[in-house]
C-alpha cells in the first residue's frame, strides 16, 4: 500500500516522572493516582488519600525504585517507547509520535508535532499500548486522547486502536517473545498481569450481571467480555500457551502492583512467589504481557522484588522474560494495524 500523505500515528503508553528527583515522582504519582478512573473515589476524598496518605509515603519509595533501574538515556519506558517510534515510523513510513497518559510528552504535543509537519493532517490513528480493556489502563488513556483532541479542537479525525488480547498478530508475537527462554530447564510459567480492585471488574460489567457473578464467568459468553479486563487475561494467557504448546499444569495466571486495603484480582504475584517453591515449582519463568514495554513494574518490581522474593522461599531460578519492546514481530503487528486502518480513509 502507497502511504498516504494525510495520516499520522500516536503510540500512547502509561507515562513515567521526568526524573528521578522526589518532587518529579510526586508530580507524577499525583496526575497519577488523581485519575478517577485509577482510583475512582469522590474527588475530596481521592484528594485527601493521595495527597496526605499515599504521596508522602510512596514518593521517597518509589523515587529509590526508579532509580534502580533508570537508564543513561532516561526511563527506561520512555526510551523503549521511542525505540518502537523509530522502527515502526521505518517500517510504515508514516509520521509517528509517542504521547503519555501522564507526565511528557503529552498527547497534545503529539498532535502539535504531527500536525507542524503536515498542516494538511486529516487523521491520526492512536494505539493505547495497553492490550487489555480497563478503565485504569487502555480506557483512561483513550478517553484522555479523546479529549485533548476534542477540547482543542483539532482538524483531524481521531480514531483509537481497539484493546488487540486476542488479536493473532500480539498474540505470535508474545509467544515468539517468550518462546526462546523454554529452550532452559524450567518448573513453571507464571503469566503475570498488572491487578484491578475486584471492584473495578464489577463496575465494568455492562450487563450488571456477568463479571464474577456466575460460574467460570471468564469463559461464559457475554457482552461484558468487550470491557472484562479479568477475562482478556486469562484469554491471552490461553492463547499464548497454546501456541507455545505448554502443558495446563505448566503455567498460571497471577496479578501484581497492588495498591491499598481492598481485594484485588487473585491471585497476588507476590505470594506466588512464595507458594510456587513450596509446591516444587523452583525454576520459574515470569512474563508480563499487560506490558508491552519493560518499565517500573517489569524491571524492579518483578525482577528485583519478585526474584529475591521467589528465591528467599526456596526458588533456584527466576527469569523475567522481557516485554514485547520492539520485537520484530510486534513492531510488523502495529505497522500492520495502522497500515489498514490508514488504508480505509
Amino acid at each position: 500500500m502507497e502511504a498516504r500523505s494525510d495520516v499520522g500515528v500516536v503510540l500512547m503508553n502509561l507515562g513515567s516522572p521526568d526524573s528521578t528527583a522526589v518532587p518529579d515522582v510526586q508530580r507524577y504519582l499525583n496526575e497519577f493516582l488523581m485519575d478517577k478512573r485509577v482510583i475512582d473515589y469522590p474527588y475530596l476524598l481521592r484528594w485527601l488519600l493521595v495527597t496526605r496518605i499515599i504521596i508522602p509515603k510512596r514518593a521517597p519509595k518509589s523515587a529509590e525504585a526508579y532509580r534502580s533501574i533508570w537508564w543513561e538515556e532516561g526511563s527506561p519506558l520512555i526510551v523503549l517507547t521511542k525505540q518502537l517510534q523509530k522502527a515502526v515510523q521505518h517500517d510504515l513510513q508514516l509520521p509517528v509520535e509517542i504521547a503519555m497518559r501522564y507526565g511528557n510528552p503529552s498527547p497534545a504535543m503529539a498532535y502539535d508535532k504531527l500536525l507542524l509537519q503536515n498542516p494538511q493532517l486529516k487523521e491520526v490513528i492512536l494505539l493505547p499500548l495497553y492490550p487489555h480493556y480497563a478503565m485504569s489502563s487502555y480506557e483512561t488513556a483513550a478517553e484522555y486522547a479523546k479529549q485533548v483532541h476534542q477540547k482543542k479542537n483539532y482538524p483531524f479525525k481521531l480514531t483509537v486502536i481497539p484493546a488487540y488480547y486476542d488479536a493473532p498478530d500480539y498474540i505470535e508475537a508474545v509467544a515468539e517473545s517468550m518462546r526462546p527462554y523454554l529452550q532452559q530447564d524450567y518448573d513453571h510459567v507464571l503469566f503475570s498481569y498488572h491487578g484491578v480492585p475486584v471492584r473495578h471488574i464489577r463496575k465494568g460489567d455492562v450487563t450488571g450481571k456477568h463479571c464474577l457473578q456466575i460460574n467460570d464467568c471468564c469463559h461464559a459468553k457475554s457482552a461484558a467480555h468487550e470491557f472484562c479486563y479479568r477475562h482478556q487475561v486469562h484469554i491471552t494467557s490461553e492463547l499464548v500457551a497454546a501456541k507455545l504448546g505448554l502443558p495446563a499444569d505448566k503455567w498460571s495466571v497471577s496479578f501484581q502492583s497492588r495498591l491499598g486495603r481492598e481485594e484485588w484480582l487473585k491471585p497476588y504475584t507476590a505470594e506466588q512467589f512464595q507458594e510456587l517453591p513450596k509446591q516444587g515449582k523452583k525454576k520459574l519463568l515470569v512474563a508480563c504481557p499487560a506490558f508491552v514495554s519493560d518499565c517500573l513494574e517489569t524491571l524492579e518490581e518483578i525482577a528485583v522484588e519478585g526474584k529475591h522474593t521467589f528465591i528467599s522461599n526456596g526458588g533456584d531460578s527466576f527469569t523475567m522474560i522481557p516485554c514485547l519492546n520492539v520485537h520484530p514481530l510486534w513492531v510488523q503487528a502495529v505497522v500492520k494495524w495502522c497500515r489498514q486502518l490508514a488504508a480505509k480513509g
